[in-house]
């Protein structure tokens, strides 16, 4: 049997002119459950065309093509790429495809399955940056919405594992140090729109968590329950094929919150045991009083994620990224009030509208911004743990040049380089794996 939660509508402003083919991207970390719902959308229209890679040869340069309908393989190759890596298949060999596909079938729609190991942002960067054939592949293909599908039976440990893909022998590179709980929940917070496939082990109440557990880590995707026994298809078509969610300006998770989009919801009563909390303050943090709560701090959560500014390090914004008890920090540029305003014209309009709206006359646009999502979090004893590492009023009156000389375990962790930026609009790797120990940490 199927449910749903309430769906997003559809985007008043499509037009029904548009006669490019329109492409759903699915992800998933689960194939069997990512394959079965392709496979269902598959039945409900005999035109649809199923495109996947599989890359359990990729560092030998080798990716296996499979094209399909209802009816049947209609291609099997294997492809040799100059460079063993997910981008290179994105670029050479994916987006090509899409391309071709498009060009010698324009009327039929695309599904585009993606390898578990991907993320849909990575597949978003490159439809929106690279070209085929000189022209964007949005000149042939409508990005309809990116779909990512989640196994109930498996969610749960995904999460909350501590295993690297290399250890699981499905790493998408030789230098691929992601573990799974960062995929999957990349997969996750990207999509807008989740597919909950399956039952947990423990029954309909523990299915019931991991749905609210969902919607807490993307409350800005519609959500679709599937039980995974009997599936219509043509529903399950409706709520995922032609829906026009996608929206290609909408930034990665890192940038939400700093280009004025929902970075998590506060939700500090607990539903089903799942709370989320934000915590958001002005003031900077101290940096030796904050390093020594973050094994504390991320005790219940699942995941957190953010951005915060430090005393001891005021230009800079630092990324805050928690998944599968590891903690990851990084660089994200500076703060805008630590830019020359000639630099300005470089960031991102909706960052520079976010903090025009959201500017303090000392802080400017530094603030902290963390979304904490767990199982029986206590939100007002992590809020006063978080407020405590804040400088306090003498030390907001000693002024910055005193922060600067504060001692920092994160020092020399967040770079900004010696010169001045070009743009700090994008993402920047939070490859800063603290562990919840940043004492070892290395420079993002």
């Amino acid at each position: 049997m199927m449910s749903t939660s309430p769906l997003a509508p559809a985007d008043p402003g499509a037009t029904t002119a548009d006669t490019r083919p329109s492409l759903t991207v699915l992800s998933g970390f689960w194939p069997s459950a990512t394959y079965a719902v392709a496979r269902t959308l598959l039945a409900a229209d005999p035109a649809l065309l199923l495109v996947r890679h599989d890359l359990a040869d990729l560092t030998a340069g080798t990716v296996h093509r499979i094209v399909r309908d209802a009816a049947g393989v209609l291609e099997d190759e294997r492809i040799t790429l100059a460079h063993g890596c997910v981008s290179c298949t994105l670029r050479e060999d994916v987006l090509p495809t899409l391309a071709r596909l498009a060009r010698a079938q324009p009327h039929r729609d695309l599904l585009l399955m993606l390898p578990e190991v991907v993320e849909p942002e990575a597949v978003a960067a490159v439809c929106a940056h690279c070209l085929v054939d000189g022209a964007p592949i949005t000149d042939l293909i409508r990005v309809d919405s990116f779909v990512t599908v989640v196994d109930a039976e498996h969610l749960l440990d995904g999460l909350a594992g501590t295993d690297d893909l290399k250890t699981l022998g499905i790493a998408a590179a030789d230098n691929d140090d992601r573990a799974v709980a960062d995929v999957v929940v990349r997969q996750i917070e990207y999509a807008d729109t989740l597919v909950l496939w399956g039952e947990s082990r423990e029954g309909a109440y523990d299915t019931g968590r991991l749905s609210v557990l969902l919607q807490r880590m993307a409350p800005w995707a519609a959500q679709v329950r599937v039980d995974g026994d009997l599936v219509d298809a043509g529903t399950l078509t409706r709520q995922l094929r032609h829906t026009h969610r996608h929206r290609p300006e909408t930034p990665g998770i890192l940038n939400r919150g700093l280009q004025g989009y929902t970075l998590g919801a506060h939700e500090p009563e607990s539903d089903c045991g799942v709370v989320s909390a934000v915590f958001r303050a002005r003031r900077p943090f101290h940096p030796q009083r904050l390093h020594d709560v973050l094994e504390e701090v991320n005790a219940e959560a699942i995941r957190s994620r953010g951005y915060f500014w430090l005393a001891s390090q005021p230009d800079t914004v630092v990324a805050w990224e928690f998944a599968g008890g590891g903690l990851a920090m990084g660089s994200l540029g500076y703060w805008l009030v630590s830019l020359p305003e000639q630099h300005w014209r470089h960031v991102e309009d909706h960052r520079r509208l976010a903090a025009a709206l959201d500017w303090d006359p000392y802080y400017g646009d530094r603030h902290q911004h963390l979304v904490f999502i767990g199982l029986d979090i206590d939100p007002v004893d992590l809020h006063r743990t978080l407020a405590g590492c804040l400088l306090t009023d003498a030390e907001l009156a000693d002024g910055e040049q005193t922060w600067r000389t504060y001692p920092d375990p994160f020092a020399g962790c967040f770079p900004l380089g010696t010169e001045e930026p070009a743009d700090t609009d994008t993402d920047t790797d939070t490859d800063t794996d603290t562990d919840t120990d940043t004492e070892g940490a290395q420079p993002a």
